[in-house]
């Protein structure tokens, strides 16, 4: 996991029950880069080593895993089947040409700069959108470099798994007729709080829960994906050639605050909880831009 101590980043090993962390011997830049830098050194063959500084969890401020993605986050959207049913009934799918479930993946991407920590504040900022809403989602982290992988071998270049939530303004969503504006405002990649190795997860079956005030919004298991995780891999690297570090969120189940009649939008103070069976709880907690714009760019 990334964090930090006394505003110094370190990246560590969280024991098994999660309450002391052992630092890895990392230079300040790598430890910078989070998570990141960990896949880097083993994709090139190097062994991790801890330093015998050992931490308790609950003392340090938790980082986003991936605090500075190299690359655009790949996003799938409609990966669920009765999120794509709600969402094309919405009125803000530009996708929705040929029935809800589409019958290929569709892919978008979010700035890597919109990325955010465990307990950063959500901005709601009212000059440029009003219509914000949540998106729970199973991030898979890649691990080696690899082009035209098949299904078959697609699991074999994944490092690991973590959480988001895909943070997305509706409104912008709809009135520009692509994703990527809506998705990728400040602090619209709320990200943790572990990164899990991909033999420690359940891929087929862990629960994914997304709680607004402590309300149940969304329930689902990663096993009910559209399309699943090689079928994504095979299909991103058909033609592009995935890194290590690259991130590819698998899309939201239903539940979001666009399904509802009237739409539950994030408003400044809600609370929003991601959880995900086997990586932990994301939460974060929405703010009006202009208590927080410090947090992200001045302005």
């Amino acid at each position: 996991m990334a964090y930090e101590v006394d505003g110094t980043p370190e990246v560590g090993i969280v024991d098994k029950d999660g309450v002391f962390i052992d630092r890895i011997n990392l230079n300040s830049e790598e430890a910078e880069q989070g998570v990141a830098s960990v896949i880097a050194l083993q994709a090139s063959g190097e062994t991790l080593e801890t330093d015998g500084v050992r931490r308790r969890l609950a003392e340090v401020r938790l980082r986003a895993p991936l605090p500075h993605p190299k690359r655009n986050i790949f996003c799938v959207g409609k990966n669920y089947y009765e999120h794509a049913e709600e969402f094309a009934s919405s009125g803000f799918d530009s996708s929705a040409v040929s029935g809800s479930v589409p019958k290929a993946p569709i892919i978008f991407s979010k700035v890597p700069q919109c990325v955010s920590p465990p307990g950063a504040p959500i901005p709601v900022d009212e000059r440029v959108s009003s219509a914000i809403d949540y998106e729970a989602e199973l991030a898979v982290i890649i691990g080696r470099r690899g082009r035209a992988i098949s299904k078959e071998t697609a699991l074999d270049y994944v490092w690991g798994y973590t959480i988001i939530n895909d943070v997305t303004a509706r409104d912008l969503q709809g009135r520009h007729s692509q994703w990527l504006i809506g998705k990728s405002q400040d602090g619209f990649c709320p990200m943790g709080p572990l990164a899990v190795t991909a033999d420690d997860f359940d891929l087929g079956g862990a629960k994914l829960r997304c709680l607004v005030n402590g309300e149940l919004r969304q329930e689902a298991s990663t096993g009910q994906l559209i399309f699943d995780v090689p079928t994504l891999i095979e299909t991103l690297s058909a033609g592009i050639t995935l890194l290590p570090g690259d991130i590819i969120a698998t899309g939201t189940p239903a539940g979001v605050g666009i399904g509802f009649d009237p739409p539950r939008y994030l408003k400044p103070g809600d609370e929003v909880r991601v959880e995900i069976e086997g990586i932990g709880v994301l939460e974060n907690k929405v703010a009006a831009y202009g208590e927080v714009k410090t947090h992200y760019a001045a302005a």
